[in-house]
């Protein structure tokens, strides 16, 4: 049993290292949008490189990130989590000297892969260190800090590429991983290593992570046409339907089909996709578009954007409380038609808008819409399966989001008919971004509606959230397995 007290000097040193690796790959999943402008100028890069420098880092972190809580399990979490840490230093420490766009793309590929370890470790590791008496807490606190450091990562992103340059949005990463190592090394027990039993699906992981790799290189690159395109776009779909094919044969899958059985869950997961594909589509061209035709420079852009991560860092509690009282039904159709509305607002904001006017209430509109949202649509995931599935069905959740949100990124500009060098000339991006808008607001809106219809309150006794207070922007929070089954 666990037995370290939130009091202890050992406790607060796990809780120092938990949150210190988890808010690197935090902060790399949103402060990047800031910098895309001046990255694309640096290194002669046109959208379709801009849109591989998010989507790379998504690809591979979405595609192993269910492999990557496996590896824990059975090797050992504070291991695997050493093992991420370090491996997304070096690859930060790549995309910071990369010379051009191909080899900083290869880099954040490679970062998605030190991501995927170290993520789901984190809170594992809150999870099976602490006094079950003090979990609660710990789980609180972790969840707390690392929604400050979602809501703080855009203005320090913004802060860095306006002065020491983009590079250092990377760098930054390799002083605190040798920060948190040791201490990970010196003060957190290891637990995990050889628990589970059976093969891993690491077939499994490779095909998801090459569809949806192959799938966002044929909507990249579908304005240039052409037979390679074509091949890629079927290839992409023939490896999806392998991954569907392995998974119901493998007696270990990464992704259990049954889990699909639950009509609850496979709503509140098409729910997921439809808002974070908006969400992610939003948040890559919103950075581009403050910059690039309202002009403001990457640090005015970063803290034009805070208020709606402090919007979910201070109220997402409540919202948690509300939607237990209510049900989900109603948050969950609400909400994501408030974000809609945000990202119509956002159509006011052009050349010459005022921040106050324009730029500030779609934001404040668009943040209580998360709020209302993210807690119940994590309550729901986790209460409409077996107890002993909710860090599994959490996990699949949160995949889900990461690869909605990289498919909004290669697909929003084709169908808002974003050229190359559309970033490059203000008018023509400014057209391009109110079209995006209004097909972000429309997948919200079909998101609304399916809430409506499919998800109903979570029987009594379900397992509840844990992540209380989140920040991101890009994916809901990833919940652990229950504590009956960790100490059990």
């Amino acid at each position: 049993m666990p037995d370290v007290r939130m009091a202890s000097p050992q406790g607060r040193w796990i809780l120092f290292t938990t949150v210190l690796g988890s808010s690197m790959a935090l902060l790399d999943s949103t402060v990047v949008n800031v910098a895309l402008p001046r990255i694309g100028r640096d290194l002669d890069a046109n959208l379709s490189a801009l849109q591989w420098t998010v989507n790379a880092y998504m690809v591979t972190l979405a595609g192993l990130i269910l492999l990557g809580g496996a590896l824990g399990d059975r090797f050992g979490r504070r291991k695997v989590f050493v093992v991420g840490v370090v491996w997304f230093a070096v690859a930060s420490l790549l995309c910071g000297i990369a010379p051009n766009a191909g080899a900083l793309i290869a880099a954040r590929a490679l970062q998605g892969v030190g991501g995927a370890l170290l993520t789901p470790g984190s809170l594992a590791l809150i999870q099976a260190s602490f006094h079950p008496d003090d979990r609660g807490r710990a789980v609180g606190l972790w969840s707390g800090f690392g929604g400050v450091g979602a809501a703080v990562g855009p203005f320090v992103g913004g802060w860095l590429v306006d002065g020491p340059g983009w590079r250092w949005v990377f760098l930054l990463n390799v002083p605190l991983a040798l920060v948190c190592v040791p201490v990970a090394l010196r003060h957190v027990p290891e637990s995990g290593g050889g628990g589970t039993r059976g093969r891993f699906d690491v077939l499994g992981a490779v095909l998801g992570a090459v569809a949806l790799a192959l799938l966002t290189y044929a909507l990249i690159e579908a304005g240039a046409g052409g037979w390679v395109v074509a091949v890629t776009a079927v290839a992409g779909v023939a490896a999806a339907v392998a991954f569907v094919v392995v998974e119901r044969r493998r007696p270990d899958p990464m992704m259990p089909p049954d889990i699909f059985s639950s009509r609850q869950f496979t709503a509140v997961n098409l729910v997921t996709l439809c808002v974070y594909a908006a969400l992610g589509g939003f948040f890559f061209l919103a950075a581009l578009q403050l910059q690039v035709v309202v002009g403001y420079s990457a640090l005015a852009a970063g803290t034009a954007l805070l208020p709606t991560t402090v919007l979910m860092l201070l109220l997402s509690a409540r919202s948690g409380e509300l939607a237990d009282r209510i049900g989900p039904r109603l948050p969950l159709t609400v909400g994501p038609l408030l974000c809609a509305v945000g990202m119509l607002l956002m159509l006011r904001v052009g050349p010459g808008a005022s921040y106050w006017a324009d730029v500030l209430p779609a934001l404040v509109v668009l943040g209580l819409g998360l709020v209302m949202l993210v807690a119940p649509l994590t309550a729901t995931v986790l209460g409409s399966v077996d107890v002993a599935r909710a860090g599994l069905a959490s996990g699949i959740n949160n995949a889900a989001a990461r690869a909605a949100g990289l498919v909004a990124v290669a697909a929003l500009p084709l169908l808002a008919g974003m050229g190359e060098e559309a970033y490059r000339e203000p008018a023509a991006f400014d057209a391009a971004f109110g079209r995006a808008m209004g097909w972000c607001a429309g997948a919200l809106v079909v998101g609304a509606l399916i809430a409506l219809v499919t998800v109903r309150r979570p029987p009594p006794g379900c397992k509840r959230p844990e992540c209380l207070r989140y920040g991101s922007v890009v994916s809901p929070p990833l919940e652990g397995e229950p504590v009956r089954k960790r100490l059990g």
